[in-house]
Parts: structure tokens; sequence; C-alpha cells
């Protein structure tokens, strides 16, 4: 029977949002475990994550070197030896270093994860942090610094940080060549050996028996550190001060407004990001239909919420050629003032709810999307329900809601503007 395709399917909204439990054991006084053993496919993730990242480094650049460098060099093996060991096996070591967590994670198969899993454990206990190795990662450093400066984007994101948070905040503070003489071997071990402290393992898969207990003796194992945090930063609290930088031989300007904001704990967070939605959040967005549908001045505009364990930051960015700098930026300001004026109508109200509960449905679509919704859950101390219960907030919210919301938080005077081009 041929399909017809004049008329379109049914269409229902999103109703709800069921986020499966893991398994958690705890394995030590400081450590759980936590599984997601529900997979269809013979792969496995295993993470393992430390608090510790940009929020624990004495100086710039400590948190990102000490990750870089942890698989490039264990007793026996070098760089080139580990990643040898681990394609021989299909497998893959993934190591992220963050503002408030870093996470290494080993990709195997099934079949092979017991025989990787040794290296695995000595990446993560015993790295060497070798000299040539070092030396090699301040040289792509300094060479991707380079690059990225001629960048006006990569410039507008850093200034715009700086501005909101101040130097010697860890959100706002950033590594440049004047800094990398100071990171040395030592600095690494030491750093490693008082800030590397295991916060939990997250298993996504089905791991064989043998790996499992390999897996559990390893964490036990794992000796708890007297981790040495800074002193907590408030950040830059005075009055924003606009940043214009004027850079030689740039065609276009890289325009970035915001302000900090309200983090995942805020009662308020999940009507805050349905209004980021409306405002810049998808396609259908206030500002993508102004700025690039109506004044044709940018290919893209977009705004976020950026949360953090200590804080948040709420933007917008865009490129525009540096003729419309002025009007780009007039033009955001108007549509954030419309929105802390007029109350939003039913039908577009209506359409960025499905649009952005149909997004939160799909961020759990496969095991590992659904282990780092629980990864943010559990790292961020958020109630066992948070993500049903911003589900339902987000459908239950009002209009009138909304427009209280948006006075209070996106009143263009707050923003900071930064315009580099």
């Amino acid at each position: 029977m041929p399909l017809n395709r004049k008329t379109p399917p049914p269409f229902s909204s999103p109703s709800d949002f069921n986020l499966p439990a893991p398994e958690v054991a705890a394995i030590s006084e400081h450590t759980h475990l936590v599984q997601l053993t529900e997979v269809q496919q013979d792969v496995i993730k295993i993470e393992f994550l430390f608090k510790c990242g940009k929020w624990h480094e004495a100086a710039p650049g400590i948190a990102h070197f000490t990750a870089q460098l942890l698989d490039k060099g264990i007793p026996g093996k070098n760089a080139y030896q580990i990643a040898s060991w681990f394609d021989h096996y299909g497998a893959s070591i993934e190591i992220n270093a963050g503002l408030d967590f870093t996470s290494v994670s080993l990709y195997a198969l099934a079949s092979n994860v017991h025989q990787v899993l040794p290296c695995f454990y000595e990446v993560l206990s015993q790295p060497t942090f070798p000299a040539n190795e070092l030396q090699l990662a301040k040289d792509i450093f300094s060479q991707n610094l380079k690059v990225n400066l001629e960048k006006t984007s990569f410039v507008a994101n850093r200034q715009l940080r700086l501005v909101l948070f101040g130097e010697s905040h860890p959100y706002g503070g950033f590594l440049g060549e004047e800094h990398l003489p100071a990171i040395t071997e030592a600095s690494l071990h030491h750093f490693f050996e008082t800030n590397y402290q295991l916060f939990e393992v997250y298993v996504t898969g089905k791991l064989p028996a043998a790996a499992g207990n390999s897996l559990v003796s390893f964490i036990a194992s794992s000796q708890k550190k007297n981790q040495t945090n800074p002193i907590t930063i408030s950040g830059n609290q005075g009055p924003l001060t606009d940043v214009y930088i004027e850079k030689q031989g740039a065609v276009q300007t890289s325009i970035r407004l915001a302000k900090r904001t309200i983090n995942r704990q805020h009662v308020q967070y999940p009507r805050l990001i349905l209004l980021n939605h409306i405002l810049g959040g998808y396609f259908g967005s206030r500002l993508m239909k102004n700025i690039r549908e109506e004044k044709g001045l940018t290919y893209g505009i977009h705004s976020g919420i950026s949360t953090y364990l200590h804080d948040a930051i709420f933007s917008i960015a865009t490129d525009v050629n540096k003729q419309n700098t002025q009007v780009a930026i007039e033009e955001v300001k108007k549509e954030l003032s419309i929105l802390c004026s007029n109350p939003i109508s039913e039908t577009e109200l209506y359409t960025a709810k499905n649009h952005l509960l149909g997004n939160l449905q799909l961020e759990i679509a496969n095991p590992f999307s659904i282990m780092e919704k629980i990864k943010s859950l559990r790292s961020f101390n958020l109630h066992p329900q948070f993500y049903t219960l911003v589900f339902n907030s987000i459908k239950s919210s009002t209009s009138s809601e909304l427009l209280e919301l948006a006075r209070q938080a996106f009143n263009p005077n707050d923003l900071l503007t930064v315009a580099v081009g």
C-alpha cells in the first residue's frame, strides 16, 4: 500500500521524561561505582571522574597539562607503546580536564576489556610525566595558541570570561605563553598526588565477571588524598565594562553579550532554559528570526546557559561583518527588551516547549547519553528526579511566569558586551 504523503503523521506532545536508574555500589568510604548494564552493544565505557580541575590548580595550566600527560608514560611503557597497546585491542582512552572535574575514560569491546584494564590502571595510578612529552605538549599548546589568537571568536570568548570573573578566578583566568616555564614535571607530579581525588566510577555496558572484580579491587585500593583546594573566590563583583577590541585585518567582528546567572541548583533554572530557548536556543528562536532571517546580518546567532559547579553564565554569541557590529548589538538588545516587556504568545510558547522537551528526550536516546545525565545528577549533587522536575516545570510554565523571570534575568542593561574585530 503506497504512503499517503499528503497526510502528515499524527502529532503528540512530549509527555514524560524517564531516566533509567543505575546500579550504585559503595566500593569504599569515599567512592561509588555507578553502572548501567542494560546495553545491547558489545562495547563498554569505564569513566573515572576525579574532583580536580582548573578550580583546584595553584598555577595556570597545571590541571590541563597533568591530564594531557596521564597516558604519555607509565613504568615500562612510553606514549607510543601505550597507544599501540590499546590500539591492538581495539580500545581507546579519552581524557578531559574541565573547570571542576577531570575524567579519564576507557572504551573497549567487552571481549577485550580484561586485557586492557591493567594498562588503564597504570595510567590512572602511575603516570611518569616524561620531560620530552611535557615539552612536546607545551610546543603544541604554544602553536595552537598562536593560531587561536588570530581568531576573533577565541579572543572574544576569552575576554568575556576574564571580565565576568576576573583574572584570579579559576573560571576567568587563562593560560598564556608566560605561564609555561613554571609548569614542570615536579609540579605535575605534585598536582596528581595531591589533587587527583577519585570521586566516582561510571560503567556503561555489561562487564564480564573477571573484569568487574578487577575494577572493584582497583577502586577499593585507591587511597583518599588530602586534597588542597584553593580559596574560594567570588570573582569580579564590580560594574562590568564593555570591551571593544580592534583587530587589524579582521573582516568580521565576534560579538558576545553575557552575564553571570543561576545554575542548576536554582528553582528557576527550568524556566530560565525555556526563556533562553525562546530567545536564541534553536533555529526558530527570536534572535535567529530577526538577525539572520530578517536582517541578514549573520549566518547564525545563538544564546545559551553554561552551568558549572560554582557558577553559571548566560551568553549570546554571533559573528557579523565589521560594519554591522553596532546595528547587530542594538538588535540583540532590542529583542531582550521585548522579551522583558511583552508576554510570550501561547503559540510561540507551545512551539518552544515542544522543541525543548523533544531535545531533552533525544538527550537520553542511547546508553552513553543516559549515563551522562546520571553523571550530571551525581557530580552536581542534584535531586535524583531533577530532570523529571525540569521536564514538568517547562511543561507547566506560563507566559506571565516567564515575563517576570525575563525582567530579572535578561535585562539588557545588565549584560556585558564584548566585540572583537
